[in-house]
């Protein structure tokens, strides 16, 4: 099995590790379109109901571009990989909207009743374009949580989520709109591939964590006409209200400081009556493009920025505004509603980025929700450590293979 890093676990000390972004030495792919893409849809911004997707009309694909630069971990393989454009729906406003990604496929010929779909939600990469995993090859270092899935003969979509190299912001954070991204992706995946069944599974990391935890919860409703088996959550982004605690910021770590402008990015797409400035200051204002990047000269400056930021370079200015994204950030927490499938949350012990107990918190809400829960803790681990790629694997395997997931909700009580 070829396990890499996750996009996540690169690093855990520096900001580089605390927005999970990679670099990578190959370029961005560069493939012409094909001649299968399509005319993309336009949504209607004065009435977002209207340019919902509906029916079919979600995951479908937009543009089909066979990739001819690819991870050697996939050629190796005998796999093959795409990067499309599908539609999908906004959680800000329900309305229809472009996203990238990239669909997997194994060697081989499908089995009997198709392949198996897995759909990967990656770690923060940045809030950016050019910071869409679909650009490069290795997806700035999601591979790891691909080539596992592709020896065991699935199908693997890695959606980039809404406004990452497609059109409009990143709502970095907002669950919804990532749950849709993921689920979508796997609908686009069966329009890319012949033979693909609909049985499904997601497995997420730190934001994709918040993503799978997302699409497990609407998956009873959007997503009709398949069949999710659970999804694997991985040091999720499960509940960040207390990166906003009551009290102020100031006992925030340095990976929870350093996380802060992509927090404040997210927020202000849903609310632009705001600005940087009433949440950052100091060295982290001012290093805030450094550490939003998520590759080239900008990032390559990140060390520097991260010894940039004082101690009260995280004191919002206005109460208000303080107030408005702790209540977003509780608006994005989980549990919603009720899991669809069962769910694997693992978390590290030595998680100084989403810490153990504002996960285990969830997890336990969740739990009270009537979830199927395989809480597992590992003291000795990170955030995103490469250790819990391994362990999803397998639990996401044992899924297809029919096996209950074991439920450790007592043990949470």
């Amino acid at each position: 099995m070829r396990v890499r890093r996750s996009v996540g676990a690169i690093a855990t000390a520096a900001v580089l590790a605390v927005a999970g972004c990679g670099t990578t030495d190959a370029p961005p792919a560069t493939d012409a379109p094909s001649a299968t893409e399509s005319t993309p849809s336009t949504a209607d911004p004065t009435n977002p109901a209207a340019s919902a997707p509906q029916g079919d009309e979600r995951g479908a694909v937009l543009s089909d571009v066979v990739l001819g630069q690819v991870d050697q971990s996939v050629t190796a393989l005998g796999a093959t990989a795409h990067r499309i454009s599908y539609r999908s729906t906004s959680g800000l406003d329900g309305s229809g909207v472009e996203v990238t990604g990239t669909v997997f496929v194994p060697g081989g010929l499908p089995p009997a009743g198709g392949w198996p779909v897995v759909s990967v939600a990656h770690g923060t990469t940045g809030v950016t374009d050019e910071c869409a995993p679909s650009l490069y090859p290795n997806l700035l270092g999601a591979i790891g949580m691909v080539t596992p899935f592709l020896e065991r003969g699935a199908v693997v979509a890695v959606t980039d989520y809404q406004g990452l190299g497609s059109p409009g912001p990143h709502p970095y954070l907002d669950a919804p709109s990532a749950g849709y991204d993921v689920v979508d992706a796997v609908r686009a995946a069966r329009n890319v591939v012949p033979g693909t069944g609909t049985r499904w599974a997601a497995i997420g990391v730190s934001q994709g964590g918040q993503a799978t935890w997302a699409a497990n919860e609407m998956a009873a409703d959007y997503g009709d006409g398949l069949e999710l088996v659970g999804t694997a959550n991985l040091s999720p982004a499960a509940d960040l209200r207390p990166i906003a605690p009551p009290e102020g910021l100031d006992d925030l770590t340095l990976p929870q400081r350093g996380i802060l402008p992509f927090v404040v990015e997210g927020f202000l797409v849903s609310h632009p009556q705001y600005r940087d400035s009433d949440f950052l200051s100091g060295g982290l204002l001012a290093g805030k493009d450094v550490l939003l990047a998520c590759t080239g000269p900008l990032a390559a400056e990140k060390l520097t920025a991260v010894a940039a930021i004082g101690p009260d370079d995280v004191r919002p200015s206005s109460p208000e505004a303080y107030t408005a994204m702790r209540e977003w950030l509780g608006r994005n927490a989980f549990p919603m509603r009720g899991a669809t499938a069962p769910m694997m949350v693992l978390v590290g012990g030595r998680d100084n980025l989403v810490e153990p107990e504002w996960t285990e918190q969830a997890s336990r809400a969740a739990c009270a929700e009537g979830d199927r829960l395989d809480y597992r803790f590992r003291p000795e681990q990170g955030h995103a450590d490469a250790a819990a790629t391994t362990e999803a694997v397998d639990w996401v395997t044992e899924r297809f293979l029919g096996t209950p997931s074991v439920n450790t909700c007592d043990l949470l009580s």
